[in-house]
């Protein structure tokens, strides 16, 4: 499995919950306290993105292990951003390990991140799969579950769903599709951030008017809670809400 972050909150630099806390995400690339039985060690590739003074998004990705690459803590430095996404990636068996596969996707605004794998892939999302244009499928990002989820949220948010609902029916979709699938998901376009506990590790912490949800706690310090399974987290500047996510719902996700 992957590691990925998300904060949400007054403008700070990425690097001190990706470099530079007791257990921030470089050391949870090859240290990880909680896989859950999805691998040890996140050397797959990384990325960090975050929204420029004018809100919009630039993103900074590679293919190798993030402690491998000198340029992006200077990066990560010289930025201050009121939002970020950051991911680590351990690539699951038989999919490739290139750039384009690495978190977090793109589109206008917004940001994804997806944190597990897909139970009986590809099989098993035939049929959602089938759901999406056909130009959508041959221009995926990579050839991986991770590209796949970003479409069929992408067709969503493109449609005005609302983002929580979007991402909650599609957890509850692939679920059903593809029972025992491990769907960790980071989403959000600089105001609301929305992420999701479900079969993974998820911690949330909110202090100072900022939130920040993360695979595993970035230091030992107080205000961490544990997202239960089977929740999303919904963040706005000042507000941070659980909702269930019912397998159940929406038959035609």
């Amino acid at each position: 499995m992957c590691r990925h972050l998300a904060y949400l909150g007054p403008a700070v630099s990425p690097a001190e919950l990706v470099f530079d806390a007791p257990h921030a995400l470089l050391h949870q690339s090859y240290a990880p306290n909680d896989m859950r039985g999805g691998g040890t060690v996140n050397a797959d590739g990384f990325g960090l993105a975050w929204y420029d003074g004018e809100g919009a998004p630039v993103r900074y990705r590679r293919a190798n292990p993030i402690w491998s690459d000198h340029d992006v803590p200077r990066l990560a430095r010289s930025v201050r951003s009121g939002a970020f996404v950051a991911a680590v990636r351990n690539g699951t068996a038989g999919m490739p390990v290139m750039e384009a596969a690495c978190a977090p996707f793109t589109d206008g605004r917004w940001l994804f991140s997806h944190n597990g794998l897909i139970t009986a892939w590809p099989d098993s999302m035939a049929a959602l799969a089938g759901k999406l244009p056909v130009t959508d499928l041959l221009t995926l990002d990579a050839p991986t579950d991770s590209a796949l989820l970003w479409a069929l949220l992408r067709e969503r948010l493109h449609a005005g769903e609302d983002p929580a609902r979007a991402v909650a029916d599609l957890v509850a979709g692939t679920e059903r599709a593809a029972p025992g699938s491990r769907l960790n998901f980071l989403l959000t376009d600089g105001d609301v951030l929305v992420a999701t506990a479900w079969t993974h590790a998820l911690s949330v912490r909110e202090t100072g008017g900022a939130v920040v949800v993360a695979s595993e706690p970035t230091d030992g310090g107080p205000g961490w809670a544990p997202v239960p399974h089977g929740h999303a987290v919904i963040a706005r500047r000042g507000a941070v809400d659980l909702m269930p996510i019912d397998a159940e719902r929406s038959q035609d996700s």
